[in-house]
């Protein structure tokens, strides 16, 4: 139960549901569908009310690289995975190059499986006026889906 804690006593504080339980994606915009022949739409009859019969969660959520030495690169495995029922496709919209990130992907569709998103920075400042030798990088990386578009947040402190 949520009223009590392991130990059997009432809660003092109220226990806040992760997001995937309330029914709720954090980071995501919805796309306007548009009925596509070569989508692999499943109608079988136990399906056909579902609305969101495509859905892809990131693990993890986002991605923190910490303090990075300038002028080095560095690279993470983000994992994609297809919780839905349809195969489905998606693309990556490419950073900005002023942010020294990058993803690496292999494109085409997924199919109730996942698939590997590295995530690659290379360490550079940008900033103009004096940091104290340390600059924020922040970002969130488009996926862009068939039926939403997924924000993948990348932060990370360089050091000069």
């Amino acid at each position: 139960s949520l009223m009590v804690d392991v130990t059997g006593q009432k809660r003092k504080e109220k226990v806040i549901l992760p997001s995937y339980f309330q029914g709720k994606k954090p980071n995501t915009i919805p796309n306007k569908k548009i009925e596509d022949p070569a989508s692999g739409k499943v109608s079988t009859s136990s399906l056909a009310t579902r609305q969101d019969l495509t859905n892809f969660h990131l693990i993890p959520p986002r991605v923190t690289f910490g303090v990075l030495k300038e002028g080095c690169t560095y690279a993470t495995t983000v994992i994609m995975k297809n919780v839905g029922v349809n195969f489905s496709r998606f693309r990556v919209k490419q950073p900005p190059p002023h942010t020294g990130l990058r993803v690496m992907y292999k494109p085409g569709p997924v199919a109730g499986l996942q698939v590997e998103l590295e995530i690659e920075i290379f360490a550079m400042l940008i900033g103009d006026k004096d940091t104290g030798g340390l600059e924020e990088v922040s970002h969130d990386i488009e996926i862009l889906t068939e039926i939403e578009t997924l924000l993948l947040p990348v932060k990370a402190n360089i050091l000069s």
